[in-house]
């Protein structure tokens, strides 16, 4: 089975036959629901294309961003730890396809091999990692910075062209709408990307990755040190030198 997924990429025969059986295609349309927060987790979804938000959801109704979930890896992380919940949700917020299993034929795959059960586990530390680097970013770094990093998570996982509104893109950072219009215009006059309206294109990766913090380089890192076949992770830009904030507007 050739797969984008690196999971699934990574399966050998005997890893396959225990999950393949249960893979339903699907397609994963933007603002896709994967689950609400404290509900149980029925499935867990393998993305091919595409860019999952796991989104926090606070009691006065502000949300903010806290982690994305790609083709390197699972949505559904609490499964994986064998509980059925979290207090976050998850939706798609850039669409493409990928696989559903139910939560529990997966739990029964990783009780029956452990080198499966190895690489999805690397995988939620990677994903534990970027959660961790994610809510040091968004306290201590500009809006540029974080827009810059979100920008390059991006596409790493889709490519240079992605749908993407800029109500949507402030959501993900926890600001107002504003302040991202204000700074996509700013990396667009510096020639680092094009957006029109509900869409992004990613002109100038190098230039864009000097105006990102070290986050980005950071979380790129460990997702290569841990992903099964890692090296194949997207290695920065030549000609980067991640000199943040650094936009040459």
């Amino acid at each position: 089975m050739e797969s984008r997924n690196f999971i699934l990429a990574s399966l050998t025969p005997e890893e396959e036959a225990l999950v393949r059986p249960h893979l339903e295609p699907v397609e994963m349309r933007h603002k896709m629901t994967f689950f609400h927060p404290d509900e149980p987790i029925g499935h867990v979804w393998f993305v091919e294309r595409g860019c999952a938000s796991l989104i926090n959801v606070l009691p006065d109704g502000d949300a903010v961003e806290v982690g994305t979930i790609g083709r390197e890896g699972i949505v559904g992380t609490p499964v994986l730890l064998e509980c059925d919940r979290m207090p976050c949700q998850c939706d798609m917020e850039v669409p493409g396809d990928g696989w559903r299993m139910p939560a529990s034929a997966l739990t029964a795959a990783m009780r029956r091999n452990e080198g499966l059960r190895i690489k999805l586990l690397r995988f939620a530390q990677g994903h534990f990692n970027q959660v961790a680097q994610t809510a040091a970013c968004n306290r201590l770094h500009s809006i540029e910075e974080r827009c810059a990093r979100w920008l390059l998570m991006t596409r790493d996982r889709v490519g240079d062209d992605f749908p993407l509104t800029h109500e949507y893109l402030a959501i993900m950072l926890g600001v107002r709408r504003a302040g991202v219009t204000i700074t996509a215009n700013l990396f667009q006059n510096a020639g680092l990307i094009r957006h029109r309206r509900g869409h992004f294109t990613i002109v100038d990766p190098a230039g864009l990755e000097d105006a990102s913090c070290d986050c980005y380089r950071i979380i790129r890192e460990e997702f290569r040190r841990l992903l099964p076949d890692g090296a194949k992770y997207p290695d920065g830009v030549p000609g980067s030198g991640n000199r943040a904030g650094d936009t040459g507007a």
